[in-house]
C-alpha cells in the first residue's frame, strides 16, 4: 500500500503552477477592467488544482495499465511501481474530477456565467481520454492540443469571464499561459521518447523526434514573451514579465544543450517554476494598467 507521501508525490505537485498560472493571469486581466471578484478567483483556482491533480492521477492509472510507466526516469507512479491498486488510483482519480465538477458548478451559479457547465463538462472528458479509453489522443500527439485549450485558453478566459468579459489583455495572457503549460509537458514527454516509443505511445515528440521536439519547446517558450510584448499595449506594467526570465536559462540549457532522461528533470520542474512566475509577474503588471 503507498505511503501518504507516495501518494502526494504521484499527484505530482511539481505540475501544479500549470494550474495555478491561468487563475493568476486570468484574474489579473479582470483587475485590469476594474471588475474582479476574488471569490470567484478563489474558487476558480480550486477547480484548477482539483482537475490537475486529477489528470495527474488518471495518467498514472491509464498508463500504468498500459504498461507504459513500468521502466519510467521521473516522479513516483503509483500503478507502475506497484505502489497503489490501479482500482484506488482511478478512484482518486475521479474523486477529484467530481470535486472540480462541484466547485466548478458553484462557481457557474454564483457568476451565472452557463456558458461553462458544456465546457467545464468536456474539459474533465478531455483530461480523462488523453491516456484513458480505447483510443487515448495523448498517444496520438493531441496532448499539446488538450493543455494549449483547457489549460491555457479556458481556464484563463474562463476564470476572467466570471467576472468581466474577456479582454485583449486576458487572450494574449491566455495564449502566453497555454503555450508554457505546453512547453512542460513538451520537456515530459521529450524526456520520455525512449519508453514511449518502445510502448508504442506516439505522442508529439515521438512523431517530431528529439530534434523537432527541442524546437518547439524553444518556439513554445518564446510565445510568451510574444504575448509579453502584445500585453503591454494594454498596460506598459506588464513588462515585469521579463524579470522571469532568468528562471528559464537553465531548462533552455538543459533541453537545447541536448540533455536525456534524468538530465531533463530540472527542465520539467524548471519550466513550471517560470511559467508561475511569468504568470504572477504578467498579473501584477496588467493590475497595474488597471483603467
Amino acid at each position: 500500500m503507498a505511503t501518504l507521501s507516495q501518494w502526494i508525490e504521484g499527484a505530482r505537485p511539481r505540475t501544479l503552477p500549470a494550474a495555478v498560472s491561468p487563475i493568476l493571469v486570468g484574474t489579473g486581466a479582470a483587475y485590469q477592467t476594474g471588475h474582479v471578484v476574488w471569490a470567484y478567483a478563489v474558487l476558480a483556482l480550486v477547480v484548477a488544482l482539483a482537475l490537475q491533480v486529477g489528470v495527474n492521477f488518471a495518467n498514472d492509472y491509464s498508463d500504468g495499465i498500459r504498461g507504459t510507466d513500468e521502466v519510467r526516469v521521473g516522479p513516483v507512479r503509483l500503478v507502475g511501481q506497484r505502489l497503489a491498486a490501479p482500482r484506488s488510483v482511478k478512484i482518486a482519480a475521479f474523486a477529484c474530477f467530481f470535486f472540480a465538477g462541484l466547485m466548478g458548478l458553484a462557481l457557474v451559479g454564483l457568476s451565472e456565467l452557463w456558458i461553462m457547465i458544456p465546457i467545464g463538462a468536456a474539459a474533465i472528458v478531455a483530461a480523462w481520454y488523453y491516456t484513458g479509453g480505447s483510443r487515448p489522443y495523448g498517444y496520438l500527439g493531441l496532448g499539446e492540443v488538450f493543455v494549449f485549450v483547457f489549460f491555457g485558453l479556458v481556464a484563463t478566459l474562463g476564470t476572467m469571464a466570471t467576472m468581466t468579459p474577456p479582454t485583449a489583455a486576458g487572450w494574449w495572457g491566455a495564449i502566453g499561459v497555454g503555450s508554457l503549460a505546453s512547453a512542460i509537458l513538451v520537456a515530459n514527454n521529450l524526456r520520455d521518447i525512449p519508453t514511449d516509443r518502445e510502448h508504442g505511445k506516439r505522442t508529439l515528440a515521438v512523431r517530431m523526434g528529439e530534434s523537432g521536439t527541442r524546437a518547439f519547446y524553444v518556439a513554445l517558450v518564446a510565445v510568451a514573451f510574444v504575448m509579453t510584448g502584445l500585453a503591454s499595449f494594454t498596460s506598459p506594467w506588464a513588462l515585469l514579465a521579463i524579470l522571469a526570465a532568468p528562471l528559464i536559462v537553465r531548462p533552455m540549457q538543459a533541453v537545447v544543450g541536448r540533455a536525456t532522461g534524468p538530465g531533463l528533470i530540472p527542465a520539467l520542474a524548471g519550466t513550471g517554476q517560470f511559467q508561475l512566475a511569468w504568470s504572477l509577474l504578467l498579473a501584477v503588471g496588467l493590475a497595474l494598467g488597471r483603467a
